[in-house]
């Protein structure tokens, strides 16, 4: 996937976006070029169509340019900002290639207004044009809707089959329950079914809205209900589950020990591959040699919000052998990059590895829910 003509032409409008916003008085042309990187006939095509859309006005014809009636209301929007909004959402979206078409949607006048699209990387795909407000994606109003559908309700999403498309929304909510945005998956009908939908991507997806919303601001993600989530009782995790969170975006910590005893602990990132973990030690990482010279090792792993997953492993940790090929350790330092920073990973270098490590895990246990209040599953004490 390659998001960079993506990413300028949504930084360009964004930055339009921003110096209209904060000039109540507006703009000349020759005022914006100055702080846009683009060319006069790019700046002019793009307030004429922003001007079309509602987003843009003129007092006169060739007055200053202001944000129009549509901006406007985006002061009083209650996310926290439609550029902290854009940015975790490619920040989500980058972490893989996806092989249908994935947008990001809010509300707009009589439609909904695509914010966000990575397209898919099949030839045959859904493709929506990004920044104008799209009228037929009812899909996506009705998971913005503040009082839905009662199956959107009770499911927490919207789907819906147009001619020759499946389409999938979820809620994107700041607060929790009160949706401001949509995550929308979109796909030619003829490579699925709604069963197959429903099992293999909306697990994703409902855990990519959730991790939107907590980034937001979100305690909880319990779209449409505004009474409090009830928190379940702890309870173990089964292999398939382990393996399932261990996929996600999850920062480590490290425990091993000093030369002199004393514990140290230390933020890592990691791959699980079902046998072994991998970790990456940078360049000025004093836990590299601590690791040469006693080998125990312990990783906790866990998420902060509901429903509260955790993991724990202990076991040792194997360096690999050096020299590591600048091939394969380049490879291991995009992979990881990409997972924690998405499209940001090509600004990591294998250079500033010390040492790679393989951690072999001798226990490893899971968790959910609230501690203290465990579910009585015949399970051995940890």
């Amino acid at each position: 996937m390659n998001a960079n003509p993506l990413t300028s032409s949504a930084e360009r409008t964004l930055r339009l976006i921003e110096i209209l916003m904060s000039e109540p008085d507006g703009l000349t042309p020759q005022e914006m070029l100055v702080v846009l990187d683009t060319s006069r006939s790019s700046l002019f095509n793009l307030l004429r169509r922003l001007k079309a859309l509602g987003y843009v006005e003129q007092a006169e014809r060739r007055g200053r340019y202001r944000a129009g009636p549509r901006l406007t209301a985006w002061r009083a929007a209650p996310t926290d900002s439609i550029q902290t909004l854009l940015a975790t959402f490619y920040l989500e979206v980058g972490r893989k290639d996806w092989s249908e078409t994935l947008l990001l949607c809010v509300p707009a006048a009589e439609g909904v207004l695509i914010l966000g699209q990575v397209e898919s990387t099949q030839p045959v795909h859904s493709v929506y044009t990004l920044g104008e407000v799209n009228h037929s994606l009812s899909v996506a109003r009705n998971a913005l809707d503040v009082n839905p559908a009662e199956d959107v309700r009770a499911h927490g999403y919207s789907i819906d089959q147009p001619p020759q498309l499946f389409e999938l929304a979820l809620p994107i909510c700041p607060d929790g329950s009160t949706p401001q945005a949509a995550l929308l998956f979109s796909a030619p009908a003829y490579r699925w079914t709604q069963e197959r939908l429903l099992e293999e991507i909306l697990p994703e997806l409902r855990a990519m809205a959730a991790r939107l919303s907590y980034r937001l601001g979100a305690a909880t993600y319990a779209p449409y209900h505004l009474s409090p989530v009830e928190m379940r009782p702890e309870s173990q995790l089964n292999t398939d589950e382990i393996n399932l969170f261990l996929e996600g975006p999850w920062t480590a910590r490290l425990a091993c020990v000093r030369p002199d005893g004393t514990p140290h602990v230390i933020p890592v990132w990691q791959a699980w591959n079902g046998s072994h973990f991998t970790v990456i030690a940078w360049e000025g990482s004093q836990w590299a040699e601590f690791l040469l010279q006693n080998s125990s090792v312990s990783l906790t792993i866990d998420e902060p919000w509901p429903p509260f997953r955790r993991v724990v492993a202990r076991g040792t940790a194997i360096p690999l052998p050096e020299p590591v090929s600048h091939a394969d350790l380049e490879k291991l330092v995009q992979q990881l990059g990409r997972r924690y920073l998405g499209a940001s990973a090509t600004t990591l270098k294998a250079d500033n590895v010390l040492r790679v490590f393989h951690i072999k895990s001798e226990t490893l246990r899971g968790w959910q829910g609230l501690p203290g209040s465990t579910v009585k599953t015949g399970t051995q004490s940890r």
